[in-house]
């Protein structure tokens, strides 16, 4: 078994295609198929199913894919940590954060890292909570801030940033206007806007109201657009506390909903030398804000 051989059936998965495997190795496509054979022989078993118009993975296939990924991943990182250690200038860290966080800076964290760190490439990503927490535990980044429901995701290790309350946000033209407080109940009755699905937010929401699943008029991408639409009289905006500038913020209660956002990074490696100092710093700034 080769390592290259398990490249070109990652990438074979990930593509859904020989042709464009191919492209993304820089290999010629029958160069592809034949190492692939080879590895299916070896294993004893298909590893693709070559039948349909798209490449897929079969049974056995997908019981070996996290495994052939988890050796690239580990040999990725022995490279890293090798030219690191030799003083090579070819690390990189990779970071994540939901959109509109506004209680860790995180860009000026990487600055930060960036001045102690010159040689390190960094790449920001923008997402959402669950795809940040499943990119986390792919190995994809090396930290992240995301939002969570409940106990911190299973293999991440968290530093917890703030614990805040969900609020009902509305317009001066709102019935609610002026109200100190709502009831679930209340809130279960109206049309809301808020974020979508995979948010912690979001989650937020949905855990508090169990089985009776809350009714979404409106959905926005990003915490200032469901403020504008809340501000234009389309209903209550669902958000933590700290974004309702600008709205009226109502207390929601019987239980009341609580967010919760993190910094989050693998328990388990592999951490290269430049995501294990990144990590580090970000501890001592989390430390020294709190």
């Amino acid at each position: 078994m080769e390592l290259r051989q398990l490249e070109y059936f990652v990438a074979v998965v990930e593509e859904g295609s020989f042709t464009r495997a191919a492209e993304r190795v820089h290999v010629a496509q029958p160069g592809v198929s034949a190492q692939i054979r080879r590895l299916e022989r070896e294993l004893g078993h298909d590893l693709l199913d070559r039948s349909g118009r798209a490449v897929t993975v079969t049974d056995v296939g997908a019981a070996v894919l996290p495994l052939a990924r988890a050796a690239l991943r580990s040999v990725e990182s022995a490279r890293r940590t090798v030219e690191e250690l030799a003083g090579l200038v070819r690390g990189v860290v990779r970071a994540g954060m939901v959109v509109s966080c506004g209680v860790m800076d995180l860009p000026e964290l990487l600055s930060k890292f960036h001045a102690a760190h010159p040689g390190v490439e960094i790449t920001l990503t923008e997402a959402n909570s669950d795809e940040l927490i499943s990119s986390l535990v792919d190995g994809r980044l090396d930290l992240a801030l995301v939002g969570y429901v409940g106990e911190a995701p299973a293999g991440l290790s968290v530093r917890v940033l703030a614990d805040e309350p969900l609020v009902a946000a509305v317009s001066a033209a709102d019935p609610w206007y002026g109200r100190e407080s709502v009831t679930l109940e209340e809130l279960l009755s109206r049309g809301l806007i808020s974020l979508p699905v995979g948010t912690g937010l979001r989650g937020a929401l949905d855990a508090a109201c169990g089985p009776r699943r809350p009714r979404i008029a409106f959905e926005a991408s990003a915490p200032p657009m469901v403020i504008t639409l809340a501000q234009r009289g389309l209903g209550p905006a669902v958000l933590a506390s700290s974004m309702v500038s600008g709205l009226h913020p109502v207390r929601i209660t019987d239980p009341e909903p609580w967010s919760r956002l993190a910094l989050a990074w693998r328990t388990e490696g592999p951490h290269s030398p430049a995501a294990r100092a990144l990590i580090r710093l970000a501890e001592i700034q989390v430390t020294t804000d709190l």
